[in-house]
């Protein structure tokens, strides 16, 4: 009996030490207790000064965190090119797309509450999204168009999958381009001075691109899905952000609007002039009348799409909450089958990319892409202006590589990098 108890006793001690080591927050280590290796890692060290030197980007951020170990956590280049300011690593980007996984985690918790299900038809919360149209024909002369009926309702599992058939405003196709300007709709980008309700009801009387269902479209799912947050909780997506995930997880620099005492600390945006040599970008974001200061601006269009700023830390703890099955230093955000429900494949056979599948606001890298060093199962994104990040559940490794550029030609640096961290890889 004594002998039984024992047993017991020390599985119980050890599943509390695995519990708590998961609790705990991101911290330094050396790479080798994370299984890398130091002289390998120096590898990204020489490729980033390569790309500065090349003139690919200003300046470059890396973070690669193992087991919950930070192994590595630099910045190299420039903030600002002329004034040879170093880029910082407490700069704050401006992470655009990344902000739709945070959107993605809000409702899921709505969804855990059982404020609502993932197969709701849109038109339960917003009615306007009743009895849609689908774009038919499109007349680009003069941007008329015709329609035919929806075969049904859009759902929340639609958006999540970007499935709906909403197209994007201002970096879309051209037909939705076009509707959208004419409708005073926004990538959401810079925002606008009306609220998020406001802009998402006119999108419900505008036509989807296709059917529901049968295409995978980026689009301004991701807006809508904040919208339906808004409505539910009662609270702004400002705010429900604030206290129901960036509190909780010690996210002390992720905004939609950077307060002024941190607003020194926004990094740079560049662009490349017409011989392809870098400059300061100083207006017209995504083709439109965005300038490059929107994260400092009061706003109460908040896009879950498209509109926070945040560190490259703030974000490596978001991410490793979601490795550690939904909880970050003690504080539980969403359960771990909710996170298995976000990082498996949602959009069944329909055509993503190549081999890769599509979760709920995540792509997924699947048992038959053999192209990346990413392990299958790992979920990822990135942002319009050179942001980017992986989580790979098996390897147990968030990796982040943050530029701040607006239509670069020089995309490779990420993909490179993301290899340049796996082969660091030791054991």
């Amino acid at each position: 009996m004594k002998r039984q108890l024992l047993i017991i006793a020390c599985l119980a001690i050890a599943v509390w030490q695995a519990t708590a080591q998961k609790s705990k927050p991101i911290v330094p280590a050396l790479p080798e207790t994370a299984g890398f290796s130091t002289e390998r890692l120096k590898r990204i060290d020489n490729a980033m000064n390569e790309w500065v030197q090349k003139g690919w980007m200003n300046g470059g951020e890396a973070l690669i965190v193992r087991d919950g170990k930070i192994v590595y956590y630099k910045a190299a280049g420039y903030d600002d090119l002329d004034a040879k300011t170093p880029l910082s690593k407490e700069g704050i980007f401006r992470i655009a797309s990344q902000t739709k996984a945070i959107t993605t985690v809000a409702i899921m918790i709505l969804y855990e509450e059982g404020k609502l299900l993932l197969n709701d038809p849109v038109s339960k919360y917003i009615p306007s999204y009743r009895k849609q149209m689908v774009l038919d024909k499109f007349n680009a002369a003069d941007t008329t168009y015709t329609t035919v009926p929806a075969a049904r309702d859009i759902t929340i599992k639609d958006l999540l999958t970007h499935t709906s058939g909403l197209g994007y405003a201002m970096i879309g196709t051209k037909e939705s381009n076009a509707i959208y300007a004419k409708n005073k709709l926004t990538a959401g980008i810079g925002g606008t001075n009306e609220s998020l309700l406001e802009a998402m009801t006119r999108l419900g009387t505008l036509p989807l691109m296709h059917q529901p269902g049968q295409k995978w479209t980026y689009g301004l799912n991701t807006d809508l899905l904040g919208c339906l947050v808004e409505i539910i909780s009662g609270m702004t997506l400002n705010d429900f952000f604030r206290t129901r995930i960036f509190e909780p997880l010690g996210m002390k620099d992720t905004y939609f609007t950077i307060p002024k005492e941190k607003a020194g600390r926004l990094v740079n945006i560049y662009t490349e002039d017409q011989n392809g040599h870098l400059i300061k970008s100083t207006g017209n974001l995504l083709n439109g009348p965005v300038g490059p200061d929107y994260p400092l601006l009061q706003k109460t269009y908040y896009s879950g799409g498209a509109g926070l700023s945040s560190t490259i830390y703030d974000y490596a703890v978001f991410l490793q909450m979601l490795l550690n099955g939904g909880e970050y230093n003690g504080k539980r955000i969403i359960s771990r089958n909710t996170v298995r429900m976000m990082t498996m494949n949602q959009i069944g056979e329909v055509p993503f990319r190549g081999d890769d599948k599509f979760g709920l606001g995540f792509e997924i890298v699947s048992e038959k892409t053999g192209d990346v060093p990413s392990q299958a199962g790992t979920f990822s994104w990135g942002g319009a202006y050179s942001t980017s990040y992986w989580a790979d559940p098996k390897e147990k490794m968030v990796i982040l590589f943050y530029r701040q550029l607006q239509r670069t030609t020089h995309w490779e640096p990420a993909e490179l990098f993301r290899a340049l961290a796996y082969q660091a890889l030791n054991d």
